[in-house]
């Protein structure tokens, strides 16, 4: 008898990818552990926690949509990673290994990708495919690694990534600097004035009127507006902790109007197209530091960026680029950037010393956002102290007047 032959493939076999632990485990000095980890299996995660001298007593596997640790990687997370993948790389030590080292130092809600980045770095997987299967990581620096990958300097990439991520982290700090420091102010001044008109405004008011005083049409307008926030009062909390609810929930959008705003405000449209530049030439230094093409890296440094003038003009030069115009003759037209930054692009692109260029228009808006941040905020000082004297100080002057009109009753009855 004749045997069939089977034409399937042999079914190869499968690395088996890390999934996530709940686990409880004692301590050396005594007591208990409780928390959640990557892991291949019970014997890996046991592994694991025997390097912390832990021993594990329990642990259950979590579903994947319940262990999964997704979102985005923080930027202090990532120029962390990076630092400690440059310093590792750099001297010699295995990409898994380093990866090994890198989980240690990230924080708990990066952990479990670093390990799991480890796992499929040790199955065979490249770099820049684990960080797109664990995802949370930016198309910019996918691209990046993928390119370093090519030619051979991971450790480059990690450190330009790193070093692009702290310049983010200033940007962003210089920002909250900006929004905060008014925001606090204006609180104040609400709840100043808040008190004023419901509390103490009403009481004056209603002690005058009983004495037979005309009130002015200015106390009577701020006397109105305070019974009826007292009266009211639940009623406005619930509508404003419903209005605070909303904003959360629709933060995306909500941003996104608040930056619309401030790129037509006189005062911070140069401090936000500094920013968004600083961002735009740390991620083209980076990429063509490991040697991306420029159409390639302007590709992907454009989605960087959320200026819809420069975007629109870049992708422009980009499209134009690739179909054969000349450089210098496109940077021209890229209006949105200052005259200064073009005119140094321009001679850059001559002498063939763009990544240069780059690094230093990086470092350049880095300072300008610096300095405009400071004039802005000392504006904004004054500024703000104004509105809070006209807000508070109108409510005190709705008191004052009746009080003057009362004591000049008196010393006239008198």
């Amino acid at each position: 008898m004749s045997r069939a032959i089977s034409t399937q493939t042999p079914r190869q076999p499968r690395h088996k990818v890390a999934g996530s632990y709940l686990y409880m485990a004692a301590k050396p000095g005594g007591g208990r552990s409780v928390g959640m980890r990557q892991a291949k299996d019970e014997r890996h995660l046991a592994t694991e926690l025997r390097k912390e001298r832990m021993a594990l007593l329990r642990s259950v596997r979590l579903p994947i949509a319940a262990g999964d640790s997704g979102g985005t990687v923080k930027l202090k997370d990532q120029a962390e990673m990076n630092t400690q993948l440059a310093q590792l790389l750099s001297r010699g030590s295995p990409l898994v290994e380093a990866l090994e080292v890198t989980g240690a130092s990230v924080s708990n809600k990066m952990r479990p990708k670093a390990l799991r980045m480890r796992d499929l770095v040790a199955g065979g997987a490249s770099f820049a495919d684990a960080c797109e299967q664990v995802g949370g990581f930016d198309r910019v620096t996918i691209a990046l690694y993928r390119a370093s990958e090519r030619t051979g300097d991971l450790a480059g990439a990690a450190k330009q990534l790193a070093i692009a991520a702290r310049r983010q982290l200033s940007i962003q700090g210089k920002a909250a600097t900006l929004m905060i420091y008014p925001a606090i102010l204006l609180t104040i001044t609400c709840i100043a004035a808040a008190v004023l008109l419901t509390k103490v405004l009403p009481r004056i008011g209603e002690a005058i009127a009983s004495a037979g005083v005309t009130l002015p049409w200015f106390t009577r307008a701020l006397l109105a507006i305070g019974i009826f926030l007292r009266d009211n009062a639940l009623m406005i909390t619930m509508v404003l902790g419903f209005a605070i609810i909303a904003a959360i929930i629709m933060r995306a959008v909500v941003g996104a109007a608040i930056l619309s705003a401030m790129r037509k405000m006189p005062a911070i449209r140069q401090v936000v197209l500094a920013q968004e530049s600083a961002r735009f030439f740390s991620v083209m230094s980076a990429l063509t530091r490991c040697g991306v093409p420029l159409a390639d890296a302007l590709g992907v440094a454009n989605g960087a960026i959320t200026h819809p003038q420069m975007r629109v003009q870049l992708e422009k030069l980009r499209t134009r680029l690739i179909e054969g115009g000349v450089l210098r003759n496109l940077i021209d037209e890229v209006d949105s950037l200052p005259i200064t930054t073009r005119r140094l692009m321009i001679a850059a692109e001559r002498a063939g010393d763009l990544q240069s260029a780059f690094d230093t228009l990086a470092m350049d808006m880095m300072e300008e956002v610096e300095t405009r941040s400071a004039r802005l905020i000392a504006f904004m000082e004054p500024a703000v102290i104004v509105f809070l004297f006209l807000v508070v100080g109108s409510v005190i002057l709705g008191i004052m007047i009746p009080l003057l009109n009362l004591s000049s009753s008196v010393g006239m009855g008198g």
